[in-house]
């Protein structure tokens, strides 16, 4: 704002997991943040700001924007669009934007491992010219969504407890989100619990993605397909994030890591994950790639050769955009608290900065 000047619109587009601030939104003319969870309306959103900015630019709206922060951390299982409750939420939005003199209404629901003074979710509003409409309506979402605070935070599961509640269906892989390891929120994607776990309880047909290990991929490509290496697969980023996993397995198949996005997220726009290979010992089937990202569909696997379907357990370093492309294959899905850096059981996470929030400190 100091470069642009008090005069200029300043439309603003984010992420839903942003950490919004009084001080941001005083800065800018309005903020407008995904609506979906997985990510699939950006180029939507980024539309809708575009829009505004033209309509601002001409003198027909005026836009004034509010917020109303919420001390609450929204656990990622609570935030998936398409599902409850949190389509309840993205209801109870789109309705208010439907409203006379609103422009824009986000609901944003926070980074929690974000060490700063405003973590948190919170709501914001851009109302044509009234910024007391757009704070009145920010606060009528945010007491809504306040009220029922606990319907946004359930505890973390453990593996053994995904596993032991697994139905054993015949028809349809069992996936489990490893989110503690999620590479889109930072992590590193190279824990080796899961895998741990999986190897010594000799799972059939268990296809682990992705596992960010560069020296494996390349070790891999030196051996050629068809071959089999010893390998210490994961477990070299921090010691947090396990012990590496020693292996005899198969080289099945090798990849450049490029490839097309079918979708939805991403689609047709091209993906780069380095040498990568297919790895398999006995029912354990490991991608590693050398470059970190989510699995978003299956693309990449079907590069490799992998029929995902056929799989019996699909184990994704991922939270909830992995649901774009997976969760079409199966109605059991469960998210998992197994140990890494990117933990949710906030309770392990060293804060300093950060004010209290629900469920940590308010009740």
């Amino acid at each position: 704002r100091a470069v642009a000047g008090p005069d200029v619109p300043l439309i603003v587009t984010t992420d839903l997991h942003a950490n919004h601030s009084a001080k941001r939104v005083a800065a800018c003319d309005a903020i407008i943040g995904y609506d979906t969870y997985p990510h699939t309306d950006m180029a939507e959103r980024g539309s809708e700001a575009a829009d505004l900015i033209v309509r601002a630019v001409r003198g027909q709206v005026r836009p004034a924007a509010a917020i109303r922060t919420l001390p609450l951390i929204w656990s990622a299982e609570c935030q998936v669009t398409a599902h409850m409750p949190m389509r309840e939420v993205l209801d109870r939005v789109h309705e208010a934007e439907r409203r006379a003199g609103i422009l824009s209404a986000t609901i944003s629901t926070g980074f929690p491992w974000a060490d700063v003074p405003n973590m948190g979710a919170s709501v914001m509003v851009v109302a044509d010219g009234d910024r007391e409409l757009a704070q009145r309506t920010a606060d009528e979402l945010g007491d809504w969504i306040w009220e029922r605070r606990d319907r946004w935070y359930i505890a973390p599961m453990k593996l053994e407890d995904a596993l032991r509640l697994r139905k054993l269906s015949a028809n349809e892989p069992t996936i489990l989100a490893d989110m503690a390891d999620n590479t889109g929120g930072g992590a590193p994607g190279d824990s080796t619990h899961v895998l741990r776990e999986c190897v010594e309880r000799d799972l059939p047909d268990a296809l682990f993605l992705y596992m960010v290990d560069p020296e494996t991929a390349e070790q891999a490509h030196a051996a050629g397909a068809g071959a089999t290496i010893r390998a210490r697969v994961g477990g070299k980023s921090d010691p947090r994030q396990g012990e590496p996993v020693v292996m005899d397995a198969e080289v099945v198949a090798l990849s450049d890591g490029q490839f097309l996005y079918d979708g939805p997220m991403y689609s047709g726009t091209t993906g780069n994950f380095g040498p990568s290979a297919w790895l398999r010992q006995r029912g354990a089937n490991v991608v590693v790639t050398s470059v970190r990202m989510q699995p978003l569909d299956q693309a990449f696997c079907r590069s490799l050769g992998i029929d995902c379907a056929k799989m019996q357990y699909i184990v994704v370093k991922s939270a909830a955009h992995f649901r774009s492309g997976f969760e079409k294959l199966s109605a059991e899905i469960y998210n998992i608290d197994a140990p890494a850096m990117h933990s949710h059981d906030y309770t392990t996470l060293e804060y300093r900065r950060r004010g209290p929030v629900y469920p940590l400190d308010l009740s």
